[in-house]
């Protein structure tokens, strides 16, 4: 029989993670800085997360959100509130810091990809999805839209300044974003 995994382990690792990752950045990360730093050994991190770069993937889904779109029956403030999840957790964040350098490790590792496309990305489409698609069967927005469009729509500009960081993250940003795509799904 399987030991049950303590609770009490996984927080101070990914504790430790966010806080050496804000220290001393992505790439001079290491677990045996992790497993000081959290008072472990290092082999109760490997049996939990097979590399840094896995540990990283769920800092990013334990900072930012896997299901972050609420569907109280306001399709504008339900939107904002899930794309704010994003403004909050890769604004001015450690997690906001360190994305370009796991993506670059994503893009490297067709296996973490799958990881990180599995806990993180498509729970928070999946999410989004959910409340359009609310939206779509109460008539407020058209019909004939093609969802993955919108849905990468809704959350690239929050993306794309976290990757280049060009200009500000901010909540003004989640409602442009918001605002142009509800502009576009309108009914005719």
């Amino acid at each position: 029989m399987a030991r049950a995994r303590d609770e009490k382990i996984d927080d101070a690792v990914l504790v430790a993670t966010l806080e050496l990752l804000g220290e001393n950045g992505y790439a001079e990360l290491s677990i045996g800085a992790v497993a000081a730093r959290a008072g472990v050994h290092r082999p109760a991190i490997y049996r939990r997360w097979p590399s840094k770069r896995h540990l990283v993937v769920d800092v990013v889904v334990a900072n930012v959100g896997a299901s972050p779109t609420p569907d109280t029956g306001d399709l504008r403030a339900d939107l904002i509130a899930g794309i704010t999840t994003l403004v909050v957790g890769l604004g001015e964040t450690t997690v906001g810091r360190i994305l370009p350098a796991m993506v670059a490790d994503l893009a490297a590792d067709p296996e973490l990809a799958k990881k990180f496309h599995a806990v993180f990305f498509q729970p928070r489409r999946d999410s989004t999805a959910a409340v359009l698609e609310s939206a779509r069967r109460r008539g407020e927005i058209r019909v004939d839209f093609d969802l993955e469009f919108v849905l990468d729509a809704l959350a690239a500009p929050v993306y794309y300044r976290a990757l280049f960081g060009h200009l500000p993250i901010d909540n003004v940003l989640a409602e442009q974003s918001v605002d142009s795509v509800l502009a576009a799904l309108a009914p005719h």
